[in-house]
């Protein structure tokens, strides 16, 4: 499924395509929470990072953040990824892991392509969920207190949701 996103002022638009685009994953640590901040979790998901396109990348700047919950940094004491946002409006578009780099992980806020509903979800890093966040479960979700097992991939090809 080809991803379309902008930013909230358009100085950003990009496109990736995704065999992944079921919004899933909803992650309560506190760089996803205050990073893209308002509603107490994120949500990205997986797209091939070759398909990616952008236009205005003049306008993009990359976060890293120096806490991680995960316990995983470069040797530069920064994390792994790089947060992608718009430095006119701060919207956040994607995320990219150079451990991972055949994908980045365009965050589904930033997406404008109607994405299909998600069957389940997964609630993980919820050992630093704050209280006043409110985790709403559906059948089948899954809860997690840290950082669960198995991949985006994984999620969807477990359940015949992969795109080709």
């Amino acid at each position: 499924m080809k991803l379309e996103g902008s930013c909230h002022c358009g100085a950003v638009k990009f496109s990736a395509v995704s065999h992944t685009p079921y919004p899933f994953n909803y992650c309560y640590c506190s760089i996803c929470r205050k990073v893209n901040g308002g509603g107490g979790f994120n949500i990205n998901i997986m797209a091939d990072a070759n398909t990616l396109e952008v236009t205005g990348m003049d306008n993009v700047a990359i976060y890293r953040s120096r806490e991680n919950q995960r316990g995983a940094y470069e040797e530069d004491g920064l994390g792994f990824s790089r947060r992608h946002f718009c430095k006119t409006c701060a919207t956040m578009l994607w995320s990219f892991n150079p451990n991972y780099p055949e994908w980045i992980y365009p965050y589904a806020s930033a997406i404008d392509t109607p994405l299909p509903a998600a069957p389940q979800r997964k609630h993980f890093m919820l050992a630093f969920k704050p209280d006043w966040v409110p985790v709403e479960l559906h059948e089948g979700d899954t809860e997690f207190e840290h950082y669960p097992d198995g991949s985006i991939e994984e999620w969807h090809k477990s359940r015949g949701l992969w795109e080709e």
